[in-house]
């Protein structure tokens, strides 16, 4: 398909603003994502106070199919906000979403617990998730399409590699908050009310970061699409994106599929899986972690970069082959060990071969579909590859161990890993075959 003329013949921006709206727009989505993933870094802690009583692994059972459940909002959020992305702008986009992130937030920091209102407790937390869900759907394409518009086009790769350092960072941010708290707090505290802390923090930085998105600059894409869609020109929405780009669609689904699944199993469930079957300490597992996350957010503009010159397919079909050989040795690895520096050592293993999907995926989406449905195209169809998959991975995990049969779990990453290979494989390379024009 031909790129739209309008986008074509738009007028360059100077570096400094490509840098300074791509900083900016990396910061909301930081604070974004570190609203998300507290729920998962404080799980351990909070979810004694949100259900009925039980054993550990049930109450992190229920705790993690709230978390699932807020997935299941991300395609509605994705839907609803990838069409207003495209026919209002990546700004108008990017201000709501972090809006309905700072209302969640705040609803759990401020939820009473089931022993004081008893169901309406789980029933809020479910609210609030569902709400963040909504916000996260949107975010990711607006986000994705945002930093990729505004980069060059020889360094795409580079630039929209940071939407995954600062939602990296996010959650490093909230492993960060929850080691600081481990160590200024008791457990006692922490499972009262220390839990309650890093939602607060979440919410002031939302507000920050709303009045530094409505300073964005938008990009010259969706300025073009806006004004074509006023025009009579083509308009974002479902039906056209799974009529007119079905091929595209389909792609980013598959693509995405074996990718989301491996970084929410080895960035959100490894640190209770370090707990619960490895039999490490919360603290130690929470360091592994945090310190492996970190090299892990490093990697993602050198693998961004890397993918400006050799290209995107190499590297895709390189964290497939890798990830079908190594998922199920890393993790039957990790179960085994009582050395915490083996234990980081496998668990950095793991992230590196990650690193070969999540640095890329958004350029790689964004690439695939025109300026004017390009937020939607790029949001709809991996959040619902993200609900099926990323969102059910501590669910499926902890259901498996539950059932003991944990190790059936791994031979699920595995498999999934490889039907997205047979993607990467089949597609064609989006760094020679992109709908973006150096805007």
């Amino acid at each position: 398909m031909n790129q739209p003329l309008s986008e074509a013949v738009a007028p360059q921006l100077d570096r400094k603003t490509r840098v300074k709206s791509i900083l900016g727009g990396s910061a909301g989505n930081l604070v974004e994502w570190y609203d998300w993933y507290v729920y998962a870094a404080f799980t351990l802690y909070f979810a004694s106070q949100f259900f009925p009583d039980g054993d550990n692994t049930v109450k992190l059972l229920q705790a993690a199919a709230v978390f699932a459940l807020g997935f299941l909002m991300r395609p509605i959020g994705a839907w609803i906000m990838g069409i207003y992305a495209d026919r209002k702008g990546r700004k108008a986009g990017l201000t709501l979403s972090v809006s309905l992130m700072c209302v969640g937030s705040l609803i759990i920091a401020c939820a009473p617990t089931y022993d004081s209102v008893g169901m309406l407790a789980p029933a809020l937390l479910l609210f609030a998730r569902l709400l963040q869900g909504l916000s996260v759907g949107g975010e990711y394409g607006s986000s994705a399409t945002y930093l990729t518009e505004m980069a060059g086009k020889n360094h795409r790769g580079f630039y929209s590699s940071f939407q995954y350092v600062t939602l990296i960072s996010g959650q490093l941010l909230a492993l960060c908050v929850l080691i600081f708290l481990q160590r200024t707090l008791t457990e006692t505290q922490l499972t009262e009310w220390g839990w309650r802390i890093p939602f607060l923090i979440g919410a002031f930085l939302a507000i920050v970061v709303f009045w530094i998105r409505r300073g964005l600059v938008e990009t010259q894409s969706a300025k073009q699409a806006v004004e074509q869609a006023k025009k009579g020109g083509p308009k974002s929405g479902a039906l056209a994106l799974f009529t007119k780009y079905p091929k595209q669609a389909f792609t980013v689904i598959m693509l995405t599929a074996g990718g989301t699944l491996a970084f929410n199993t080895f960035t959100t469930y490894l640190q209770k899986y370090l707990v619960n079957t490895s039999g490490f300490e919360k603290t130690t597992a929470t360091e592994i972690t945090t310190l492996a996350i970190f090299v892990f957010m490093l990697l993602q503009p050198v693998i961004g970069a890397l993918s400006d010159r050799i290209g995107r397919k190499p590297i895709m079909i390189a964290f497939g082959v890798l990830g079908v050989l190594f998922t199920i040795p890393i993790f039957n690895g990790l179960g085994s060990t009582t050395s915490p520096t083996t234990a980081f050592m496998l668990c950095m293993s793991g992230m590196v071969i990650v690193t070969g999907y999540t640095a890329i995926n958004a350029v790689v989406k964004a690439e695939l579909f025109p300026a004017h449905i390009r937020a939607l195209g790029v949001a709809l169809p991996y959040a619902i590859a993200n609900t099926l998959f990323g969102g059910t991975a501590e669910l499926v995990a902890l259901s498996f161990k539950n059932a003991g049969h944990e190790n059936y779990f791994f031979y699920y990453i595995t498999f999934m890993i490889a039907l997205s290979l047979l993607t990467y494989v089949f597609m064609k390379d989006t760094k020679k075959h992109s709908m973006i024009t150096d805007d």
